[in-house]
């Protein structure tokens, strides 16, 4: 997490302590440990559950196990939580190295890269090894809830539940019902999410639901403003910061979400609604292919190699 961007940011109210009593879940399993995994990890384990995260590789999970103490202690000298409460929410966090792990979890939430063929086969994968009675979520942030649960043994407690990235900042959860999911698992998922100090939008299921939908085009638009020549990055991200009151520009918010993020959702748009207006900027393509996807690869429409981010365009 970048102090450049944190600092941004309004300091959300945190949730401490113990789990509320009546909750029918008591641990959380997590598959991924990157940004969004150790994110719900982070405000799972400081509200009181029990968190398991599994990563095909264990030195994803150390390394979320240690962006989540210094963000815990972000969180100490914001005077939000005490230096207890950290060793308490790092205690209730463990490595689960195989899905079968995760059976005791009454909830498993998918926080994998947005990619279709990807959460497929984790969810073909996880079906047999956790308790049947286990509610799945998907962090999703556009891909359609009722086609990823018609995969699963159980449509009817699947969902989709996205955050917002960074977690621990961001106040808001979209929660999507598919055709198939039940009131039950809606109801269960919103209290577990209530109980984590977070506010719930209800979408329903479209492409990219409430926030990406109208976010990405957006964003998309303003790469294709660039592409075309109308202003350069600085001038473009100056113009919506200062004349839109936005507290990130467009493109560095692109290179903090990810450029490969930001063409998913695009790409799920356009083909799910065939409107042209969806279509995604040929020089977002162009990026993703030279792996100049954003903040996580130093390199995307600011070069972050340096002490201080320079437009590559």
């Amino acid at each position: 997490m970048d102090a450049a961007v944190t600092s941004r940011m309004k300091p959300q109210a945190v949730t401490t302590g113990e789990k509320p009593k009546d909750s029918l879940i008591n641990r959380v399993g997590i598959i991924g440990a990157g940004q969004m995994g150790n994110g719900i990890a982070h405000v799972s384990a400081l509200a009181g559950y029990g968190v398991l995260i599994n990563d095909i590789k264990r030195d994803a999970f150390d390394n979320a196990h240690a962006i989540i103490g210094h963000n815990l202690d972000r969180q100490i000298s914001k005077g939000l939580i005490t230096e207890e409460d950290k060793e308490q929410a790092l205690s209730r966090i463990e490595f689960a190295e195989s899905l079968s792990d995760l059976y005791d979890c009454e909830l498993v939430i998918e926080a994998a890269t947005e990619d279709e063929s990807v959460k497929r086969k984790i969810f073909a994968a996880l079906c047999p090894a956790i308790n049947p009675t286990a509610i799945i979520a998907s962090n999703t942030s556009s891909i359609s809830i009722t086609r990823l649960a018609a995969i699963t043994d159980r449509p009817e407690r699947f969902i989709g539940m996205h955050f917002m990235n960074p977690v621990p900042l961001m106040e808001l959860v979209e929660l999507i019902r598919g055709i198939a999911t039940e009131d039950d698992t809606f109801d269960t998922s919103r209290k577990f999410v209530h109980s984590l100090g977070k506010t719930i939008a209800v979408s329903e299921d479209f492409p990219a639901f409430i926030v990406n939908r109208i976010l990405l085009p957006m964003i998309n638009e303003a790469i294709y403003t660039l592409y075309e020549g109308v202003g350069t990055v600085d001038s473009i991200d100056t113009a919506m910061r200062l004349g839109a009151n936005h507290p990130m520009g467009p493109l560095e918010l692109a290179d903090f979400i990810g450029l490969d993020t930001c063409l998913s959702v695009m790409q799920v748009l356009y083909e799910g609604l065939a409107d042209s207006k969806y279509r995604p900027c040929p020089l977002l393509v162009k990026y993703v292919e030279a792996g100049w996807v954003g903040r996580k690869a130093k390199r995307g429409f600011y070069d972050y190699r340096g002490e201080t981010p320079v437009p590559t365009r």
